[in-house]
């Protein structure tokens, strides 16, 4: 972000919200925690790691001599399932519900604390049997679903390895990754339920390990979710109900050095193979409880949470799969998706359930405030007192829209910023501390070190855009990509010394809080001047038309990029909106106004629907290829494939600026 023509005008609410009295009296983080971190930030986090249970305790907090790999804890030894089931057991905690599942079509499940603790003993039997010992890799290709999270529980109990891989993903990106990990064995499903329909899974396995394509799988186990026929090869395949039935349901967790491997997860590069992020046993389970607990103030007798996430993200992993369990949480999982069978089901979910703490996607938000507050008038929300948000920025007029309608104007919002390369939230409010303010993700949680830089590296001044590097090592940072220790080194580190640095851009405000910019690669330089996709897809959601949008660049023989907009209008506001060309003229007139007139959109698209991820991020590329007219690239990530065509057959029809 070329120092010269710094991001200027950030858009933003000026208003901030304090924590209620009340809130901020009972919150697990109270204020001395920053102090504390800041007093000796490597014993901070010791104390932290010390609140799991150590098979072996730990003498070294970091080891940081062979930089950019860290080594956190690493003389101890602990198991990460033990800490998640085994210990709530032993101190009494059984019979604490750890899951509420709720499939799409209506049924559900209850799982207490022990049962769970049952079911992955079992699970882990199940894998020893089939010849997995620690370090294997396992692969996990599943819906969102009970026997998922037993699966992850049990691979890491057993000391293996798994790599879950996203259920919407093709074949051709499954036997990617399992060729990369070298999966010994792949747990999957029949299929899983989506938009009302059964939507296949095993078949894609079958393709992706076919003709020899995948030779370190021996074995195949699969969940029987939707009754579905399924293809079935007898020298690989086995039933998961039925390898559960015949096995013990007694197993004894050993500790696992705390940087014994854990968990690769992909992440897709813009070029060249996807990157396996390798996470560790010891730091990561640290840091993914202790966030958990801080910034949505768990109380874990009385809260029922629930994150959104498929536990192919890794927010699923972090904020699904351990943290919560780690800290004896109740919690929701939910296997479709929010319109089915109607944009009334998460709220349902809600009040059913009496969920306290809710986390989701901006994404997410966005498309009920296209729908209105008509949708969610209907259901008792008052159980909300915390609401999280990750996955993107979240701009300020869906902050207040999540604050208002689902937070009844009283449940403080923790937005936060992390990646998978963090392994945990990096950058948030604490609730009963902080005091908010609309689209900032604000500060570093205690015991993490940020800087935003310039080009050359030097920090910048509050006011002023550059870009977010993380200065000190911390503890659930990744170890490397897998099997590619060289790629690690240039692609987080290379590009300012001593200073992780994965491609977001941000700016301080006045005050010092941080707000995210968005990926580097999705500022524009239009005339010279460097813009924010997010700050111009903020100005266009500020207007009452709009209820999302997204921003891309495209090449400009003039400009060199120009600003293509593309934007989903309010239902509410459909009586009140003029032809498409009026709609146009005003929405680019409102981003001059916002922002600046070197922002104003060349084009705007009015659209139905952004292409997104079962994640709910907006897959921006795709909208590039429309913006400079070109073929559309891969939709296989896609929650819904037909988006793309809709969009491109609509814009042929000349429905655009």
């Amino acid at each position: 972000m070329s120092s010269e023509h710094e991001i200027e005008n950030l858009s933003h609410e000026s208003r901030s919200f304090a924590p209620s009295a009340e809130f901020s009296k009972s919150a697990i983080a109270q204020p001395n925690i920053y102090q504390d971190s800041k007093a000796n930030r490597l014993e901070f986090w010791a104390d932290r790691a010390r609140e799991l249970d150590w098979s072996k305790p730990f003498t070294q907090t970091l080891d940081w001599s062979n930089a950019p790999f860290a080594k956190w804890f690493a003389d101890g030894e602990l198991n990460v399932s033990y800490n998640c089931l085994d210990r709530h057991v032993e101190a009494g905690f059984g019979k604490r519900v750890a899951l509420f599942f709720e499939g799409e079509p209506g049924d559900t499940k209850v799982y207490t604390y022990l049962d769970l603790l049952i079911e992955v003993k079992k699970a882990a039997n199940v894998l020893l049997k089939l010849g997995v010992t620690a370090g294997d890799r396992v692969a996990i290709y599943m819906p969102m679903i009970p026997e998922a999270i037993i699966a992850m529980q049990a691979v890491v109990r057993i000391g293996a390895v798994h790599s879950v891989v996203f259920g919407g993903f093709s074949a051709d990106s499954l036997a990617s990754r399992i060729q990369d990990a070298e999966a010994k064995v792949v747990i999957t499903a029949d299929g899983g339920f989506r938009k009302g329909k059964a939507s296949a899974l095993k078949p894609a396995v079958d393709e992706a390990i076919a003709d020899g394509k995948c030779p370190s799988v021996t074995n195949v186990l699969v969940v029987k979710r939707t009754g579905q026929d399924v293809a079935w090869n007898s020298s690989l395949d086995l039933w998961w109900d039925e390898e559960m039935h015949v096995v013990e349901n007694e197993h004894v967790a050993q500790g696992f050095n705390a940087e014994h491997p854990l968990f690769i997860l992909y992440t897709s590069g813009t070029t060249g193979k996807p990157k396996g992020i390798l996470h560790t046993t010891g730091g990561y389970l640290t840091q993914a409880a202790f966030t958990h607990k801080n910034v949505f103030d768990l109380h874990a007798a009385q809260d029922i949470y629930w994150c959104t996430a498929d536990v192919g993200w890794i927010t699923g992993h972090s904020y699904v799969a351990y943290g919560p369990l780690a800290n004896g949480a109740t919690q929701v999982i939910y296997e479709g998706t929010p319109d089915s069978p109607d944009w009334g089901r998460w709220w349902d979910i809600v009040q059913k359930y009496h969920v306290s703490i809710l986390y989701t996607a901006p994404t997410a938000i966005r498309s009920f405030m296209k729908i209105g507050s008509s949708v969610t008038k209907h259901y008792d929300l008052s159980s909300i007192r915390v609401l999280g948000s990750v996955g993107e920025s979240i701009n300020p007029e869906a902050w207040m829209w999540y604050r208002e309608v689902i937070g009844s104007s009283k449940a403080p919002i923790v937005d936060t910023w992390w990646q998978t390369e963090t392994g945990a939230i990096m950058v948030s409010p604490l609730p009963g501390i902080t005091h908010t303010k609309p689209g900032s993700a604000q500060v570093a949680i205690p015991g993490i070190e940020i800087s935003v830089v310039n080009d050359e590296g030097q920090e910048i001044q509050a006011g002023h855009g550059g870009y977010l590097t993380i200065t000190e090592p911390w503890p659930s940072m990744l170890r490397g990509i897998w099997g590619d220790p060289e790629r690690f080194k240039e692609t987080y580190w290379s590009r300012f010394e001593g200073k992780y640095f994965a491609g977001d851009g941000a700016k301080l405000d006045e005050d010092g809080d941080l707000w995210l910019l968005g990926r580097v690669d999705d500022v524009m330089n239009v005339s010279g001047h460097r813009l924010s996709t997010t700050e111009i897809e903020s100005a266009l959601v500020s207007h009452p038309f709009v209820a999302e949008a997204a921003v891309v660049g495209a090449k400009d023989e003039t400009t060199g990029q120009a600003v293509v907009a593309f934007v989903i209008l309010r239902r509410s506001q459909l009586d009140h909106i003029g032809s498409e060309a009026d709609t146009s003229k005003i929405l680019r007139e409102h981003v001059a106004k916002e922002i600046g007139a070197i922002a104003k959109p060349r084009t705007i698209f009015v659209v139905a629907e952004l292409p997104k991820t079962r994640s709910g991020k907006i897959m921006r590329r795709l909208l590039r290829d429309v913006a400079e007219d070109r073929p559309i690239g891969d939709v296989t990530t896609l929650a819904d494939t037909s988006v793309m065509d809709t969009i491109t057959g609509r814009l042929n029809d000349g429905a655009s600026d």
